[in-house]
Parts: C-alpha cells; structure tokens; sequence
C-alpha cells in the first residue's frame, strides 16, 4: 500500500509505504484554526514508513500542559501538509487532504469530539473520543 502526496503547489511532497496506523478527524480547536475548517482529517504514519521531499516552514507551538504541537507546511505555497518535527519523531500525522488520491482515506475514529463545532456533523460510522484516545 502506497500513499502519495503534497502542498498545493508541488514543492514539498511526500510518499508513505504501508498502512497508516490510524486515519481520523481531529476536532480540536488548534486543528480547525490551523485548517480554517471544522476539523483536520489525518492519517497517522512511522516515521520510517515516509519520505519527505521539499522544504518545510515549521510551525511549533506549546500547550497549557507542555505538549508541543508541530506543523510543517510548504515553505513555497504554505499549503499544510503533515504534522510532527522531522528527524525528532518516530511517527507523522498526514494531513489527508493533502493526498494525491483522495480516495486512499477511510477515516475510522473522531478524536477531540467534545470540540467540534454544533455546525459539524460528525459522520456517525466514527467511533468517537471525546479527547485523545490512549
């Protein structure tokens, strides 16, 4: 199984081999204002199972509780692409839009529904977490 993707644009690009180890929506309030959406669908790889081509502009940003959350975007487009720092993390989260054939994303659980928004209807076929799942 092989998935393959990227920004807007073209200049940061990705290919992951194997299943992912999770494919969801994500309703937290940092994933609807880092999409401009009601929630970020993704996919969740090892980082060994991906090859990152490109250059990155790196977002990183700490919580109340200390978690730090890291996005990485196309340093051309700014198109959002994947989530986790390069290098320093043994998995990436896939932003699922960002798939060359959308149709590879069967999403299977919600996390962060306590989140979402009245205006999102959360398809009933997802198992849903009310935060995130242990």
């Amino acid at each position: 199984m092989r998935f393959t993707g990227g920004c807007l644009c073209g200049a940061l690009h990705y290919e992951a081999e194997g299943p992912p180890s999770a494919m969801g929506h994500c309703y937290c309030a940092d994933c609807r204002k880092a999409s401009g959406s009601g929630f970020i669908p993704f996919m969740n790889f090892p980082a060994d199972a991906l090859r990152i081509t490109g250059k990155v502009l790196v977002h990183a940003m700490t919580h109340a509780d200390g978690r730090e959350a890291v996005r990485n975007s196309c340093a051309a487009c700014g198109g959002l692409v994947f989530g986790g720092p390069l290098g320093a993390s043994d998995s990436h989260t896939i932003y699922a839009g960002s798939l060359d054939d959308a149709s590879l994303f069967k999403p299977v659980i919600a996390i962060f529904a306590r989140d979402a928004p009245d205006w999102v209807p959360i398809p009933a076929s997802l198992v849903r977490y009310q935060t995130m799942p242990q």
